[in-house]
C-alpha cells in the first residue's frame, strides 16, 4: 500500500491510493479530487476517456469524507498539494459519507465540541495534532537521553498532593481514592532509588473552571531529580523547554504554517531563560493592576502583565511559602519565601511549569501535612522518604496541552487534546 507521503517514490508508477474525500469539484470532461489519508493530501485528476467510464460516471457519490480506493499513475505537477497529483484511472468506495454535518461553513464551538470525533479530521485539528505528537516524543527524548528513567506515578491515590478542593473522588472497593492531581509525590520516591526520574501521563483536577487554559484531565510531565536544588531545578527547565521548542520548529514547519503561527518569538526560546524574584514580579504587576495583593498568587492577567515585558519564557521564583503546597521547602535564608518556580512562557500564555525544591526535614514535613490538614496516615510512605537517607531534592511538572497551546499558537486549550475534558463537558 502507498500513503501520499510516499508519492514523491513512485512518480510514473501506477498505485492504489486509500483514504477519505476531502474535496472534490467537476469541470466539464475533467474532474478533480483531493483525497486525505492522514499522511497528506493528494489531487486526483479524472479524464473523461482517460479512465474507467463507470468511475467517470459516479463521481458525483465521492462525497465528503466517503472512504475510497483511487487507482492512477504518480505525476509530477508543482501546483498541486505536495507537488504530486495522480492521473486517476478508477476509484472503489469502502464506504459513503451521506450529509457529513461539518461542511465549509461557519460553525460553533459547542456543534464543533459535540462532534469532535469529526472534527479532528479538519486540516487545522490534524496539525495541532502532529504537533502534539512531537512534543511527546521530545519530552521523552530529552529525559531518556540524559539518563532518566521513566517510573510512571498510579492514577488512584490515597491522598490529595495539590489540595482538597480538587480532587475527583472514586470508590476503590471498600475504600475512598482519589484520581491523580500530579505524580509527584510517587517520583520522589523513585528519585530515591534511581536518582533522575520521570513520570508522564493524565492528571485530573476538579476545577469548576471555564478558561482557556483549563482542563479537568490533561497530561503532564514530571522528572524528579536527587541532590537538585531550586537553581539545578530551573536549570533542567530551560535546557528542556529549549530542546522541546526548537526541535518542534524544525521537524514541524509545515504544521506550523498550516496554524500560520508566527514563529519569532519561539525562535527566541534559547537559554538561558531571565529570572524575577516574586517580590520584583509582584511589583510589576502592582502597577498595571492596583488591585492586585502583594502575597497573593498570580491570575492570568498577572502573569500576563510580567511575561509581556520580556522577549523569552521567564522564572519567577521565590512565591510566598503560604501559596504553595505542602511538600515545598521554605528558604532558610528568606522566611516566608518557599524554594518555588514557575515558568511563565511568551505572548500571554501564562504558567507552562511549576516546580521548585522539596521539604526534606522530618519534623518540618509532617508539621506543614498538619497544617494543611492533611491525615497522617496517608503521607506515612511519603515522610518513610525523610525517616530513611532523606536527601535535597527538586523537581518540575509541564503541562503538555498548554505547551501545544503556547507552540501552536492557538487561542484555547481544548483544541491541544484529541478528546479534551472540560468543566460541564466530557462527550464524546
Amino acid at each position: 500500500m502507498v500513503y501520499i507521503e510516499d508519492l514523491k517514490n513512485h512518480v510514473g508508477k501506477k498505485v492504489e491510493l486509500k483514504g477519505w474525500v476531502y474535496n472534490s469539484r467537476s469541470s466539464g470532461k475533467i474532474k478533480f479530487l483531493l483525497l486525505r489519508d492522514g499522511t497528506g493530501i493528494a489531487q486526483c485528476i479524472f479524464f473523461k476517456g482517460a479512465c474507467e467510464e463507470k468511475s467517470f460516471e459516479q463521481f458525483a457519490e465521492l462525497t465528503q469524507e466517503t472512504s475510497v480506493k483511487v487507482v492512477g499513475t504518480v505525476k509530477e505537477e508543482p501546483r498541486s498539494p505536495g507537488g504530486f497529483e495522480i492521473g486517476a484511472e478508477s476509484f472503489e468506495i469502502y464506504g459513503p459519507s451521506v450529509e457529513y454535518p461539518i461542511g465549509p461553513k461557519e460553525h460553533g464551538v459547542d456543534f464543533l465540541m459535540s462532534h469532535r470525533h469529526l472534527w479532528l479530521r479538519s486540516k487545522r485539528q490534524t496539525a495541532i495534532l502532529r504537533v502534539r505528537a512531537e512534543i511527546m516524543a521530545a519530552i521523552q527524548d530529552f529525559f531518556d537521553g540524559r539518563g532518566f528513567t521513566r517510573t510512571d506515578a498510579p492514577i488512584f491515590t490515597p491522598s490529595a498532593c495539590e489540595g482538597t478542593s480538587t480532587l475527583f473522588e472514586t470508590q476503590y472497593f471498600d475504600e475512598k481514592a482519589y484520581l491523580s492531581q500530579s505524580g509527584q509525590l510517587y517520583m520522589e520516591a523513585t528519585a530515591a532509588a534511581l536518582g533522575k526520574v520521570y513520570c508522564f501521563g493524565p492528571t485530573f483536577r476538579a476545577e469548576k473552571s471555564k478558561t482557556r487554559r483549563h482542563l479537568i484531565e490533561f497530561w503532564m510531565v514530571e522528572p524528579e531529580v536527587a541532590f537538585n536544588d531550586l537553581y539545578d531545578n530551573m536549570e533542567l527547565a530551560e535546557q528542556f523547554v529549549e530542546y522541546v521548542v526548537q526541535r518542534t520548529l524544525k521537524n514541524k514547519a509545515e504544521e506550523l504554517e498550516v496554524l500560520e503561527r508566527n514563529t519569532l518569538a519561539l525562535e527566541k526560546v534559547i537559554a538561558p531563560f531571565p529570572r524575577l524574584h516574586y517580590r520584583e514580579a509582584a511589583e510589576m504587576i502592582k502597577k498595571e493592576n492596583p488591585n492586585f495583593v502583594i502575597g497573593d498568587d498570580f491570575g492570568g492577567a498577572d502573569e500576563t502583565i510580567v511575561s509581556s515585558k520580556f522577549e523569552k519564557p521567564l522564572f519567577v521564583h521565590h512565591y510566598p511559602a503560604a501559596i504553595k503546597a505542602f511538600y515545598m521547602k521554605e528558604d532558610p535564608n528568606e522566611q516566608g519565601a518557599s524554594l518555588s518556580c514557575d515558568l511563565l512562557a511568551t505572548e500571554g500564555y501564562g504558567e507552562i511549569i511549576g516546580g521548585g525544591q522539596r521539604e526534606d526535614n522530618l519534623d518540618i514535613l509532617t508539621h506543614k501535612i498538619d497544617e494543611h490538614e492533611l491525615n497522617q496516615d496517608d503521607f506515612k510512605w511519603y515522610t518513610d522518604l525523610r525517616r530513611y537517607g532523606s536527601f535535597p531534592h527538586s523537581g518540575f511538572g509541564l503541562g503538555l496541552e498548554r505547551t501545544v497551546t503556547w507552540i501552536c499558537g492557538i487561542q484555547h486549550v481544548r483544541e491541544t487534546n484529541p478528546f479534551p475534558r472540560l468543566y460541564g463537558r466530557s462527550y464524546p
